[in-house]
């Protein structure tokens, strides 16, 4: 019997959740028409994570970055670079160091504090992100030092395929990421998902099944399909929304809105010649409009996203 891969339960949870939703539907009929105004397979849809010099290093920041890829619900309170997101400055401040003094290794990792964190990103070191940063990082060093050599690279090399290696993240502190609704576990593991198309993107992991990814289920992506029409909600579910009202990581809403999000997003690389993965980094991209950014969006303080 075959085993079910890590984005094949996704995908199937992310399923079972949009039959049942009480507060986020897909309006289905929309699906073909907005499908067709996405980009073709030759436009640039995705951004490859940053980071110069050998294969090691661009593993380093791939698998770095997206163990603190988390945070949105916390983006109004932090220090952000002028014409920078909150994701776009702490990318930044990690690439800067990089750069500098090169990719953490595994024995630093595994000692980093707050204050080290926030140095980096340019936050105050009290910050309660910085932390959870820290947390994040401290583990990644952790697996690392124990499993592979003190070698990032090694992770990649002992996966057989994109959906091996993130199962891999996936079994790590740093990159959990799975609610409970109506009594079953629904797995998102986001950031493991994207840490393996990243590491994809940079040519360090040519593995076969990138395509394979479902979407990488974040709060930005549900509000551009919100915003665009495919996502209906719930009115009083829009209205707190839209009063900037924090939503409670791994509530039903929260819940329905990023299973909702994976699921609208299969539905649209059934009529696209893009991959669900390919999309979604379209979608993300379209959420940095104005349009977009005008508009209120959900958050949760979570370190799923």
């Amino acid at each position: 019997m075959t085993s079910v891969s890590l984005p094949g339960e996704v995908r199937a949870a992310c399923a079972w959740v949009a039959e049942r939703a009480r507060f986020v539907r897909i309006d289905e009929g929309r699906i073909e028409g907005y499908a067709r105004g996405l980009p073709g397979p030759g436009d640039e849809v995705v951004v490859a994570p940053a980071g110069a010099g050998d294969p090691e290093a661009l593993a380093a920041y791939a698998i770095c970055m997206n163990a603190i890829n988390f945070g949105s619900g916390w983006w109004p309170t932090v220090r952000k670079r002028d014409g920078l997101s909150g994701y776009g400055t702490m990318a930044a401040g990690l690439r800067e160091r990089f750069q500098a003094e090169g990719p953490w290794r595994p024995r630093e990792l595994v000692v980093l504090d707050a204050a080290t964190v926030a140095a980096v990103l340019g936050q105050k070191p009290d910050h309660p992100l910085m932390t959870q940063f820290a947390v994040a990082l401290q583990d990644v060093g952790a697996h690392l030092l124990g499993e592979y050599g003190a070698r990032y690279l090694a992770v990649v090399e002992a996966a057989r395929s994109i959906a091996d290696l993130a199962a891999t993240f996936a079994g790590w502190d740093s990159f959990a990421d799975s609610s409970q609704y109506e009594g079953r576990e629904i797995p998102f593991f986001k950031r493991a998902q994207i840490a393996a198309a990243d590491l994809h993107r940079a040519g360090v992991a040519e593995l076969p099944g990138i395509e394979g990814l479902t979407a990488f289920a974040d709060n930005l992506v549900p509000h551009v399909l919100r915003v665009d029409g495919v996502l209906r909600l719930d009115p009083d579910l829009a209205a707190r929304i839209e009063a900037e009202e924090l939503l409670e990581h791994g509530s039903a809403e929260e819940v329905e809105l990023r299973a909702c999000a994976v699921h609208a997003i299969e539905l649209l690389a059934d009529q696209a010649d893009l991959s669900p993965a390919e999309i979604d980094s379209a979608l993300w991209n379209r959420g940095r409009d104005h349009r977009y950014k005008s508009l209120p969006r959900p958050r949760a303080r979570t370190t799923a996203y």
